[in-house]
């Protein structure tokens, strides 16, 4: 079930870990508010980090566009799955080993920070690592599937199936690692959301004792922070509403839920079992012949918390996702619309 902290969040973790994409921008423009939660956050102590399974841009680029949605970012805040990838390859390879690259210039640039070398797809090589890139060319990938195939150690920045592009959702980086894996038969080791490197090469560049993941889809950045072992809060600003929500497997639940960052800001309730029911905040949420139900009054976040929590016990218990139909959240609520 939910965590809960009678503290704001921003006094109990010293390091928040911030998904881009859904939580601190959607598209091309900021999220409202997220800059100044980002702020009040960091002169609380709270030390943030910007992290992204997007491998293809490099540290700089992503902090100047940050810092041009308001949102000021130092290049040493900002931990990409290109690095991750890049740092697998580090601990594995000696120094100056030769690596094939199926990407972009952010995982070329993260490879010769660890002291190894990107070469082509014909090159000797100990190693080959793929990324999401615009450019990468299909004759490369068809030559890189043999070499893996027959053997070449192999590193996947992340398995992201889908990205947002100006022209709506595309296929991501994990449409190429898919169709890699079926060619070769081979599963590669994976850098980005939700397995570990990523969240680990975060912590250790960025350091903090105390660390939060923040994101807004329940698969990468919420099951991410279930696989560290480390708390998370599920914002309501990017992908995932109410029917992902009462559907996310043990292994996808979020520590706390809030609207947006502001949550950083604010306590947590807990919420308490009644019978059958969940209450939290004046808002009791029970599940009868399979449907959720929700009543009372309090404010959006407690409801997201009554309800969550109802819908989870009865998909425990009984096997089965609740039925929404028939519930809305508040209507002053970010999440209502999804």
């Amino acid at each position: 079930m939910l965590g809960w902290s009678d503290q704001e969040l921003c006094d109990v973790h010293d390091l928040v870990m911030l998904d881009l994409d859904g939580v601190v921008y959607v598209g091309g423009a900021a999220v409202p508010g997220a800059a100044a939660s980002i702020s009040a956050a960091r002169d609380r102590g709270m030390h943030p980090a910007f992290i992204t399974n997007n491998a293809s841009r490099t540290p700089e680029t992503v902090a100047g566009h940050l810092t041009e949605l308001g949102v000021p970012a130092r290049v040493a805040d900002v931990v990409t799955s290109a690095q991750a990838a890049a740092r697998v390859l580090a601990q594995e390879l000696p120094r100056g080993a030769r690596v094939v690259l199926l990407g972009a210039v952010g995982l070329e640039q993260a490879l010769e920070a660890e002291g190894l070398e990107p070469v082509g797809v014909e090159d000797d090589a100990e190693a080959v690592v793929t990324g999401y890139g615009p450019d990468v060319l299909w004759r490369d990938v068809m030559r890189a599937a043999v070499r893996i195939r027959d053997g070449l150690r192999w590193v996947a920045s992340n398995t992201d199936m889908s990205i947002p592009t100006p022209y709506g959702t595309a296929p991501g980086h994990g449409v190429l690692v898919e169709t890699l894996r079926r060619f070769t038969g081979v599963d590669p080791v994976v850098a980005g959301k939700p397995e570990r490197p990523l969240l680990e090469e975060t912590i250790r560049r960025v350091g903090g004792e105390r660390p939060l993941m923040v994101g807004d889809r329940l698969d990468t950045d919420i099951e991410g922070a279930v696989r560290l072992g480390i708390p998370s809060l599920l914002v309501r600003t990017g992908v995932s509403g109410l029917g992902e929500l009462v559907a996310a497997r043990r292994e996808e639940r979020p520590t706390y839920l809030a609207a947006d960052l502001s949550g950083l800001l604010r306590p947590h309730p807990q919420v308490h079992q009644d019978g059958g029911a969940w209450e939290c905040g004046g808002w009791r949420a029970e599940v009868v012949d399979g449907a959720l139900r929700v009543v009372g009054e309090g404010t959006p976040d407690d409801w997201w918390r009554a309800a969550a929590s109802a819908a989870w016990t009865h998909l425990d218990g009984a096997g089965d996702v609740v039925d929404v139909a028939a519930v809305h959240p508040p209507a002053d609520d970010v999440g209502a619309a999804r």
